[in-house]
């Protein structure tokens, strides 16, 4: 390796720890062993710029699965690119992570953290059976405070892009923003919000999520979502994001609850547009306002919905049903046998998600609604969701002959 180094590279044998500086670009050598290029502990006020990671994947790389769910994803996947644990007040700006087996960026119960202007390229790892196994991108775990991610550009990262993730036991991540991203080539999801209160997730943008397709993880349910939620999120926003060619869902909303999803746009998907989910028991999928997005070209419907209190107004919602399941009875058509008409109208509301779910007291009002056969098909109900119950109104649905 060392023959094939450039001037200013250094190569790592192991983790710099703590290190009062960084510059030029650090290679992970063959025989790295440790968590990180750079590791931080307990670190207050602490500030990278300005440096590239090169991380050797095709050596360090290991085909391993997630973690436990008592086990913090710092302590289960090494060689990544900078680790912080503890302490606060960090930033990492103007970097480049490159061929990471880990992930790029890893801070694990911080007070405050920065990731901006820091591009992430060929990384991540695979599990045994060839998929990905979430690495490659920035996460932030266990409680992490007060954090910004913004202007970052991610291409080709197997697993999530930028995602937060609490074991169930530890504290919630909040207050956090991820803004003015670029994400392609995702094999994962461009955003995951997971456990999390007060996160805003704005003006993003990103094409081709849920590519290479034969690296998504299908056997462990990990769909592609150009915005994604997991866990019990509140007060949380998703607002004017744009999403293009995703091979999976525009926004999961599993687990969200009391915040906004507004101004979002979506082209060209291969699962429904929006759909709310109440897989974490300690939440109900209540008071959401979901306002104002575009979802054009998907194969179901547009927008999922259960629980209560939402506002679902003025989105346009357009080239639904290119499976054609509104018109006839086909294999694929059928998710839920108690629930026929799930995957066959615009708008859906269900009566049960991962867990059953009273749908009352939503107010869907002037959604433009089209597709194939979307006349007819526009607005469903669950067989014990009452109509009477939920004010629908004002909706313009209409059969697009063109939808394929």
């Amino acid at each position: 390796m060392g023959s094939g180094l450039l001037l200013g590279e250094t190569v790592l044998h192991q983790p710099l720890r703590n290190p009062a500086t960084v510059q030029g670009t650090y290679v992970l050598a063959d025989d790295f062993a440790g968590e990180a290029a750079i590791v931080l502990d307990g670190v207050e006020g602490v500030t990278l710029r300005d440096f590239v990671v090169r991380g050797n994947r095709g050596k360090l790389a290991q085909r391993q699965g997630l973690p436990p769910y008592d086990r913090t994803f710092a302590s289960w996947f090494g060689a990544g690119g900078v680790l912080v644990r503890g302490g606060g007040r960090v930033v990492i700006e103007r970097a480049r992570f490159e061929e990471m087996a880990g992930f790029a960026v890893l801070a694990t119960g911080v007070r405050g953290v920065v990731v901006r202007e820091v591009t992430v390229v060929d990384s991540g790892s695979l599990q045994a059976n060839g998929r990905n196994n979430t690495t490659g991108g920035v996460l932030l775990e266990d409680g992490t405070t007060d954090w910004n991610i913004s202007k970052c550009v991610f291409e080709r990262v197997r697993g999530n892009a930028v995602w937060t993730h609490s074991r169930y036991t530890a504290p919630r991540n909040e207050r956090g923003r991820v803004a003015g991203n670029r994400f392609q080539d995702i094999g994962r999801d461009a955003v995951q919000v997971g456990h999390a209160v007060g996160v805003v997730v704005e003006g993003n943008e990103g094409v081709r999520i849920g590519y290479p397709k034969e690296v998504v993880d299908v056997e462990g349910g990990g769909t592609p979502v150009g915005i994604d939620t997991a866990g019990n999120v509140e007060g949380s926003s998703y607002v004017r994001n744009t999403f293009r060619d995703v091979n999976g869902k525009c926004l999961d909303l599993d687990g969200f609850h009391h915040g906004v999803v507004e101004g979002n746009r979506c082209y060209e998907l291969a699962h429904f547009g929006i759909v709310m989910n109440n897989t974490n028991p300690d939440m109900q999928s209540v008071g959401i306002r979901i306002i104002g997005n575009w979802i054009e070209g998907a194969p179901w419907g547009g927008i999922f919905v259960i629980g209560s209190g939402h506002v679902i107004e003025k989105n346009v919602l357009r080239g639904l049903e290119r499976s054609r399941c509104s018109e006839v009875e086909k294999a694929g058509c059928v998710f839920l046998a108690a629930e026929p008409e799930m995957l066959r109208t615009g708008i859906y509301l269900g009566e049960r998600a991962e867990r059953g779910a009273v749908t009352r007291g939503n107010r869907i009002v002037d959604n433009e609604i089209s597709g194939w056969r979307m006349d007819r098909a526009c607005i469903g109900y669950g067989p014990a969701v009452k109509r009477s119950e939920n004010t629908v109104r004002g909706n313009r649905c209409r059969h697009e002959a063109g939808s394929r």
